[in-house]
């Protein structure tokens, strides 16, 4: 195998593919990337088993030559090694040369690099996927999605299908949602659909982090292709590959309160703000958790107590307080995440009672929500 090849292309490719590297791993050619070389261009392959990402680089594109390939053929290279040396090389083209063994000679300008090789045949296939049951959403759309839900996806593996997000879809509308028990974060989507798809999987949160690494901020469609154990996502020249998780989703409906006692108006902004200040103080051991009351004259009082540091008490003004007067105490952490994922400068937040999840939306925007059970401290 002989190519040449623009080394910013090889670069974002190698960028791209090893996020799916993993060095723990017990099958020692998944530490490595595959280079498979054609006239059409190189393919590069980085797999963990969970994840397999491929990176297509095009002979030719918009009429630009990116790689020129003196003589097709396959390698498996150390992924840490290979792409460290890309990044360092010092001339804008890069000369991959494959000879016996599997030896690998790498040349840049007067910069040689001998590594060896593994020998591709040996490396795993890729997952052969029935593309039956496709939907597409826009890259900035998804990276959205994940952004507003993964956060919200549980860290203990103690209930494994938690630390997933389900995607439901249904009449050309996508349902995410993510909870770990004390907290949920839901988001919808229209979506284009073949033949009236309807699909409910589980998508590990940490293949939907990668993903959204991955994925530009354009309005590119990507091809979502759906199967019994595996999720492809297809842009113009990347493949990434997830497996889902077994099981079944809790039904998270029922959690979510369909009437409330109080409900508050306030700017986003502030709110945070305030969260963020009153969290400073609180003790660590408690779970980072702040007090909250409403009053009727429409303030709302945001407190942080902790014996050993101080405490702090800050007033803010919502833009409308309705129903009872309020008493309740949650995590800030919890609390600032939901904000930050929520779109918008005001939100409303519904509480059903001190010791009830209580739900918070941008105003008027039904696509997201997000949910946080309270802590009991009065």
């Amino acid at each position: 195998m002989k190519f040449i090849i623009q080394r910013d292309k090889l670069l974002q490719s190698v960028q791209d593919v090893l996020k799916a590297v993993s060095t723990r791993t017990t099958i020692p050619i998944l530490t490595g990337i595959k280079l498979v070389t054609s006239e059409e261009g190189v393919t590069l392959t980085g797999s963990d088993s969970d994840i397999s990402i491929e990176s297509f680089i095009p002979s030719e594109e918009d009429g630009t030559i990116n790689v020129e390939v003196i003589q097709p053929g396959s390698v498996v290279l150390q992924a840490r090694f290979f792409s460290e040396i890309i990044k360092k090389l010092p001339m804008d083209t890069v000369e991959i040369e494959v000879g016996s063994h599997n030896m690998t000679v790498i040349r840049s300008g007067k910069s040689e690099f001998n590594l060896n090789g593994l020998d591709a045949e040996e490396y795993p296939l890729l997952p052969q996927i029935e593309e039956e049951n496709v939907f597409r959403i826009s890259a900035d759309l998804i990276k959205n999605i994940i952004r507003q839900t993964v956060f919200a996806v549980s860290t203990s593996e103690t209930r494994p299908i938690l630390t997933g997000v389900n995607w439901q879809l249904e009449n050309s509308e996508l349902i995410c949602t993510a909870t770990d028990s004390h907290r949920l974060a839901l988001r919808k989507a229209k979506v284009e659909s073949d033949n009236n798809l309807s699909c409910n999987v589980v998508i590990p949160g940490k293949s939907l982090s990668e993903l959204s690494k991955i994925l530009d901020d354009t309005n590119e469609l990507i091809d979502i292709v759906v199967t019994e154990n595996q999720v492809l996502f297809k842009a113009k020249n990347i493949l990434f590959f997830s497996r889902l998780l077994d099981g079944n989703y809790p039904d998270t409906s029922r959690l979510i309160p369909s009437e409330s006692k109080t409900t508050i108006t306030v700017t986003t902004k502030d709110f945070l703000q305030a969260i963020d200040r009153a969290s400073l103080l609180a003790r660590e051991g408690r779970n980072n958790v702040v007090k909250f009351n409403t009053f009727e004259t429409g303030l709302l009082e945001i407190s942080s107590n902790s014996p050993e540091v101080g405490k702090v008490v800050e007033q803010v003004q919502s833009t409308s307080v309705d129903g009872e007067e309020l008493k309740i105490s949650f995590s800030a952490k919890y609390m600032m995440d939901a904000l930050k994922a929520l779109e918008g400068t005001e939100i409303v937040v519904n509480f059903t009672g001190a010791m009830r999840p209580f739900v918070i939306k941008a105003l008027n925007d039904d696509n997201m929500l997000q949910l946080i059970l309270p802590v009991r401290t009065y």
